[in-house]
Formats: C-alpha cells, sequence, structure tokens
C-alpha cells in the first residue's frame, strides 16, 4: 500500500500526457516542471504536496481527486 496513491498520480498523469500526445519535456513545460522532475512523479519517485496536485489539477482543468483515483480513462 505504500507509495500507492504516488504510483496512481503517475499514472494518471503520464495517462493525460499520452493522450494529448506530449512528450513529457512539453507536458513538464506545460504544467510548470522540469523533465527530469516529470519523469520521477510518473513514476512514482516523487512525493508531490497536497498543493502541487491541486496546481497540477488546475492547470488540467480537473478535479484534484481525479489524479489520485484508479485508472483514468484514455480520451
Amino acid at each position: 500500500m505504500e507509495g500507492e496513491l504516488q504510483n496512481a498520480l503517475g499514472r494518471n498523469l503520464r495517462t493525460f500526457r499520452e493522450a494529448e500526445e506530449l512528450s513529457q519535456e512539453a507536458f513538464a513545460e506545460r504544467l510548470g516542471f522540469h523533465r527530469t522532475y516529470m519523469a520521477g512523479i510518473e513514476r512514482g519517485e516523487r512525493n508531490l504536496t497536497l498543493r502541487s496536485v491541486e496546481k497540477i489539477a488546475d492547470k488540467l482543468k480537473i478535479e484534484p481527486l481525479l489524479l489520485l483515483e484508479g485508472p483514468i480513462p484514455r480520451g
């Protein structure tokens, strides 16, 4: 169970990025992060604050809880 939310967040962000057909670099720039930091988030290696999750969700124009839930449907 440890790290489950970090992994879910990373998977969901990767799903959003791939749906937009963006590279990690372009997606990171859109969200205001460096590419290597974004890669760490996608791999579930970064432990973000709730404030960071809220900021990311705001930039993606979605509810923050969607980033932490089980797989997001592609679309």
